[in-house]
């Protein structure tokens, strides 16, 4: 079941902030949005600083520390769209609400892509090319803590084609397509 909160305020994104753990589906949703919106995109990964990246390949968890200066680096992302008026889309793992308060402004909305464990493992084993290792999910699943009520943002299962989940994003937050 979806679901959509704002802290009982109305909904004015500029900027989504598409989370969820490693398989979810994030990048393919946030790529189908950004282009459906005409908005910018950027996938968050690819901001990693490279010992993010080997440490993850390698199959060792990121610890707080090693995750801050990356969370920097996408907040500064989203303040530099949110400064110049121009709407985008991102992907972020945004696991803990720590990390989504360094994210958080005004105008910026987190769309969780979730997810259960099987169809998480199933989608990681199938794609190549990725530097996440399925060994590492339980670790991004025990380090999740959802979107609360008074966090501006919507839910989306990830149980369905990827269009369909974008479709549904858009829907829930009453954005035109492009």
């Amino acid at each position: 079941m979806s679901t959509a909160h704002a802290g009982g305020e109305p909904v004015d994104a500029r900027v989504l902030v598409v989370m969820g753990v490693s398989g979810s589906g994030k990048s393919t949703v946030a790529a189908m949005v950004a282009e459906q919106l005409g908005w910018a995109f950027a996938e968050g990964d690819a901001m990693h600083p490279a010992a993010n990246v080997d440490k993850m390949h390698a199959g060792t968890p990121l610890t707080d520390e090693d995750r801050w200066p990356w969370l920097d680096v996408v907040a500064g992302w989203i303040r530099g769209h949110l400064q110049a008026g121009t709407n985008g889309v991102v992907t972020c793992s945004a696991l803990k609400r720590s990390y989504r308060d360094v994210l958080r402004a005004s105008g910026v909305v987190f769309v969780h892509v979730a997810g259960d464990r099987a169809l998480l493992e199933e989608r990681m084993s199938a794609r190549s090319g990725h530097f996440m290792p399925t060994s590492l999910l339980q670790s991004q699943l025990a380090t999740l803590e959802p979107p609360q009520p008074d966090e501006a943002h919507v839910t989306v299962a990830a149980d369905r084609t990827p269009a369909e989940e974008a479709a549904e994003v858009l829907a829930l937050l009453g954005l035109p397509r492009d």
